[in-house]
Parts: C-alpha cells; sequence; structure tokens
C-alpha cells in the first residue's frame, strides 16, 4: 500500500492491539515485565500441556530471569491463588535445576529449604 494508507493502518493495528492488551489486562490475563509480556489462560493444566499451549500461543513457559519476571509470574499465582509451571527441569545432579534446554540457571528466588516440589518453591 502506499505512504498513507500504511500509515493509517499501522495506526489502526496499533490502536486495536492496545485496546485488546487493555481488556486483557482488565481481566489478569497479561501483565508486562521489561519489554516482555507474560499471559495466562487461567486454567489449570499439567506441565507438558503448559508448554504446549505456550508454544501454540508463539511463545515459551515462564522463566523468570530477573526479580521483575519473577514479580510478573507471581501476580497471576497470587491472583489465581494457585502454582505456576516454569521453564525449567532438575538436572542430572538431584536438587540442581536447568533450563528446559538444559543451559543453566542464572537467577533464583527459592524460599529456604526450596525447591521441595510440594508446590511451595
Amino acid at each position: 500500500l502506499a505512504g498513507a494508507e500504511n500509515g493509517d493502518i499501522t495506526q489502526q493495528l496499533e490502536y486495536r492491539i492496545s485496546r485488546l492488551e487493555g481488556v486483557l489486562r482488565l481481566n489478569k490475563m497479561i501483565t508486562e515485565s521489561g519489554g516482555k509480556i507474560f499471559a495466562t489462560n487461567g486454567k489449570t493444566a499439567d506441565f507438558n500441556a503448559t508448554v504446549e499451549k505456550c508454544k501454540e500461543a508463539g511463545g515459551s513457559i515462564a522463566t523468570p530471569r530477573n526479580p521483575g519476571e519473577n514479580d510478573a509470574i507471581l501476580y497471576f499465582i497470587r491472583y489465581f491463588n494457585t502454582y505456576a509451571y516454569l521453564g525449567i527441569k532438575q538436572s542430572l545432579i538431584p536438587g540442581k535445576f536447568q533450563l528446559l534446554n538444559g543451559a543453566p540457571l542464572r537467577y533464583t528466588n527459592w524460599y529456604s529449604n526450596e525447591p521441595s516440589g510440594k508446590g511451595e518453591e
């Protein structure tokens, strides 16, 4: 499309996206930290289903990499009063964890004596 029409379409898209984000924020379905959007559908699922849903949405399961991202995930945990799966797994060394792709964790914020796998990490 020619110049002015492109600008109009871009403005319309930006407006519609901001409205959709506003509705999702009101419904406690998204939050943001450091330019990343964290989202939930608010439904209970097992770990593998969660990983798949995240992929279907074009994202990945949340893995906090700093205190702000940790707070973004906690936002959902507190609002829905439930636990959340993270994009980490136990390594071959018991008690040590890593990212799903095998990379080491660079940020953790465990409670004392955690992780225990009992949902209170």
